[in-house]
């Protein structure tokens, strides 16, 4: 991920994310303000967001796809509520990024495993890793 425009990409499709029940929970919205400031991306861009239409990203490679679908389950599980629209949401945005099926899958089942949903990086990656051997 190179330019703002990409950054700004991703935390749209985040925000719209996010707004799938019709709300933005403050929890969520602390979230993505976070991922914006890992972004480097400052607040009143970030905000400016928040009133524009949804961008969809262009991620290059595997690994940016991988790290913006994490993002996502993150995201998700920071309300410590899940809907089956957001599962099933994001079940197809994974798909859309072309990650294998199985381990979009996968993720979404050991998710329940962990403590608040939060996979791990390392057991996502060995998630994904499996599923291209």
């Amino acid at each position: 991920m190179d330019t703002k425009q990409e950054k700004l990409d991703i935390l749209s499709q985040m925000i719209a994310f996010a707004r799938i029940d019709y709300s933005l929970k403050v929890s969520e919205y602390e979230f993505l303000v976070g991922v914006a400031e890992n972004l480097g991306i400052d607040k009143d861009s970030f905000d400016s967001l928040l009133k524009k239409k949804a961008t969809k990203p262009v991620l290059k490679s595997q690994a940016e796809r991988i790290v913006q679908f994490h993002r996502l389950v993150l995201l998700m599980n920071v309300d410590q509520e899940q809907h089956e629209k957001e599962i099933h949401t994001l079940h197809n945005i994974g798909l859309k990024m072309g990650l294998p099926p199985s381990a979009v899958a996968q993720v979404l089942q050991v998710m329940h495993k962990y403590p608040n949903k939060v996979i791990p990086p390392d057991v996502l990656i060995k998630i994904f890793k499996a599923h291209y051997n």
